[in-house]
């Protein structure tokens, strides 16, 4: 049987001191940084399941 993947929520947690920080350039890129470590580990994820 196979299965389909239609959702996928995905959560971070803050701290404190992050949640009252102003986000600043450098902020920004390592935030984008974590979103596209999160997606490239999803993606390796996905593509081992297919390959069963």
């Amino acid at each position: 049987m196979a299965v389909e993947i239609k959702e996928i929520v995905i959560r971070a947690v803050l701290s404190e001191d992050e949640k009252s920080s102003k986000l600043s350039e450098g902020s920004a890129l390592e935030k984008e940084h974590v979103v596209q470590e999160c997606v490239n580990q999803v993606l390796k994820i996905l593509s081992k399941k297919n390959r069963r």
